[in-house]
C-alpha cells in the first residue's frame, strides 16, 4: 500500500479476495495510527523548533470534487508530523462544471488547518519557526494556535517534471523538505499519482491510506 500497489492488485498478487484486502487495509491503518501516536509522543519532551506546512491536492472520485491534504513536516528529518484531509471547491475551468453537476461544494480547508495546528500544539515549541508558501489564509490560522511563533513565507514556483510538479525548478527551494515529501507521497501512493485510475471513493479510505504511508515513511524511508 505504501509502494504504489492498489488494493485490487494486492489481492491479485497475494491470491486472496478483494474483501480480505479491504479488511486488512482498515486493520493496518488503525494499527499505524496507534503507532504514530506513540512515535510522536517523544516530541512532548523535546518540542520541534521548525515546521514546514502546506497543502497537497487530490480528488474524490472525480476532478470536479477536489480534496486538500494539509501536511506538516519536520524539515530536519523530513518526517511527517501530521496531516488532515478536507473537502474544497473546484477551481478554474472546472468550477462551473462542478457546481452544475454536484452543487455548491463547501470549502473545509480552514477547518482542516485548524485541526492540524491544534494537534501540533503539544509537539511544537510555542516560539517555533513555521515556513509555508504565501497562502493569504495561513497567517490568521497560525496566529490563533501559535501566537508567539515566527511565520516566514516563500513565493510559489513552477514545478519540475521530476516529482510531478511537487519539486520546484529552483537552485534552492526553501520548502524542499515538504515538497520532496509530497513528491514521495505521489510516487508511492497509487491514488495520488497524477495519471491514475486508482481514485479515492471515500475520504475515510484516503485517510487510512495516508496513515499507512505516514507510518512507512517515518519508520522506513526516513530512518533515525
Amino acid at each position: 500500500m505504501a509502494s504504489t500497489v492498489s488494493q485490487r492488485r494486492a489481492a491479485h498478487l497475494l491470491g486472496i479476495d478483494k474483501k480480505t484486502v479491504v479488511r486488512y487495509f482498515r486493520f493496518i491503518a488503525a494499527e499505524c495510527k496507534k503507532r504514530e501516536k506513540e512515535r510522536v509522543y517523544h516530541y512532548r519532551s523535546r518540542p520541534l523548533k521548525n515546521i514546514q506546512f502546506d497543502d497537497l491536492e487530490t480528488l474524490e472520485h472525480t476532478k470536479l470534487k477536489p480534496l486538500s491534504v494539509a501536511l506538516a513536516v519536520d524539515p530536519n528529518t523530513r518526517k511527517i508530523i501530521g496531516f488532515q484531509v478536507s473537502r474544497m471547491p473546484a477551481k478554474g475551468l472546472l468550477a462551473k462544471k462542478s457546481v452544475h453537476k454536484y452543487g455548491i461544494r463547501k470549502d473545509e480547508r480552514k477547518r482542516g488547518w485548524n485541526r492540524l495546528l491544534k494537534n501540533l500544539l503539544p509537539l511544537v515549541a510555542t516560539d517555533a519557526e513555521f515556513l509555508s508558501d504565501q497562502n493569504p489564509h495561513y497567517p490568521q490560522v497560525l496566529k490563533k494556535h501559535f501566537p508567539w511563533a515566527k511565520h516566514e513565507t516563500t513565493p510559489g514556483a513552477r514545478g519540475a517534471v521530476t516529482g510531478q510538479g511537487e519539486l520546484k525548478k529552483l537552485a534552492f527551494d526553501p520548502l524542499f523538505a515538504l515538497n520532496h515529501t509530497c513528491a514521495m507521497m505521489r510516487a508511492n501512493m497509487s491514488r495520488l499519482l497524477r495519471r491514475t485510475w486508482c481514485t479515492t471513493k471515500k475520504i475515510q479510505g484516503l485517510e487510512d491510506h495516508l496513515a499507512i504511508y505516514v507510518d512507512y515513511h517515518n519508520r522506513i524511508l526516513t530512518p533515525g
